[in-house]
């Protein structure tokens, strides 16, 4: 490979999210953190000479979006999903769990509710309730190691006209699904005939493996365009979740009309200086490095479902479609959630995201970041397995 993977990054003193809080919240602030979705890799370094090329010009200004940042990501979305949306559908949005804030604060009234399909990513849940809107829910139906949307219970819900948005995990967050053509072709309408809007959140569009292909929402049909805003970002694939570069696209002229001129006048379409260096670098050099980290992450999902194989038969890591999350079925160990707990954090000592959060049916689950030098999944995993040994030796 010509960029390296295997490096283990010390991140302490940089105000890295994973560490700074794990006194806070897991009670601990020594754990191995495998929970936050970003990377333990060095963000690309095509992207950090462009941030320091600019940097070395001291003054920091206004300044407006450069010419080619709105068709260097149009470029790259129509280059890897095969859809080229058009430059007036699209603006900078501040983040996208803000961004799903800001439309419901358009889009639902306070008596109006949105519909999500858990287990999913808590802030779909977390965010409409923080703005008092009601949040229905969804399950998804497990399917072996993977999940199909219920419609038959989607539709009893949606008879409620109060539902008024709906919120899609496209790359799914935490399964790592890669939605159908037929499945988004069947929400669409679905959700066009009610009225639902659907906010489709593709931050994970660009880490498609094995040969997956991530399919954007909006492009399945005119009932999708007419019904959806669609969020994405480059993030998550060049690691580059703390220069805030995210951005919506909104096909439908009445959607978009209301959402953009909301954003407008908040001056929240903005984007910051260093956005659009950081997402031009990426869409124009990144694809080499992209496809290394793609494949340096399938090995590391490999090497975990050997090792927990091998070492800790009952544990059973999902192969994800998308991403560098893996959803690790526990419920072989017949844990409750609070001994399920105990042992990942006080007796293995590691932070990863328990999947109560994410809503019913993640009981019995635990999401690990793997986008990590091999040798910390390594010791992260002989931690556990030693762990469940001992915990084994106790109880007998």
């Amino acid at each position: 490979m010509k960029y390296d993977f295997d490096t283990v990054i010390d991140r302490s003193g940089t105000g890295a999210l994973k560490l700074e809080v794990l006194e806070e919240r897991y009670g601990d602030a020594h754990l191995l953190p495998l929970w936050v979705a970003d990377m333990d890799f060095l963000t690309p370094p095509f992207i950090t000479e462009a941030l320091r090329r600019r940097l070395e010009h001291s003054l920091y200004g206004y300044t407006v979006e450069p010419p080619d940042y709105w068709p260097t990501v149009i470029s790259w979305i129509e280059s890897h999903h095969g859809w080229r949306p058009q430059r007036e559908w699209m603006t900078y949005i501040p983040g996208i769990v803000k961004g799903i804030g800001m439309a419901i604060n358009v889009f639902v009234k306070p008596d109006e509710k949105v519909i999500i399909q858990p287990p999913v990513y808590h802030p779909f849940r977390l965010t409409p309730e923080g703005n008092h809107r009601e949040v229905v829910l969804n399950p998804l139906r497990e399917q072996g190691e993977t999940y199909e949307m219920d419609f038959d219970q989607l539709a009893d819900i949606a008879s409620d006209p109060r539902c008024r948005m709906l919120i899609l995990s496209n790359p799914h967050n935490p399964a790592g699904i890669v939605w159908s053509r037929p499945t988004l072709e069947r929400l669409a309408e679905f959700c066009a005939e009610r009225g639902i809007i659907v906010i489709s959140d593709e931050i994970h569009c660009d880490m498609a493996l094995w040969g997956n292909r991530h399919i954007p929402f909006a492009s399945v049909s005119e009932a999708a365009r007419s019904c959806s805003i669609t969020f994405g970002a480059p993030s998550k694939t060049f690691n580059i979740a703390g220069i805030v570069s995210s951005y919506a696209i909104v096909p439908d002229a009445r959607l978009r009309h209301a959402f953009f001129s909301w954003l407008q006048a908040n001056e929240l379409n903005e984007p910051t200086l260093f956005a659009p260096i950081a997402t031009i670098a990426a869409f124009r050099e990144g694809e080499e490095w992209r496809q290394e980290m793609l494949r340096y992450v399938e090995a590391n999902y490999e090497f975990v479902r050997a090792f927990c194989e091998r070492e800790m038969p009952l544990l059973k890591p999902w192969r994800p479609q998308a991403s560098f999350l893996v959803w690790i079925d526990c419920r072989a160990l017949r844990l409750s959630h609070s001994r399920l707990i105990d042992l990942f954090v006080r007796r293995a000592r590691l932070a990863l995201n328990d999947g109560a959060m994410f809503g019913p049916g993640g009981e019995g689950f635990m999401r690990m970041n793997i986008a990590s030098p091999r040798s910390v999944l390594q010791q992260a995993l002989e931690q556990l397995r030693d762990a469940i040994r001992l915990a084994a030796d106790i109880e007998q």
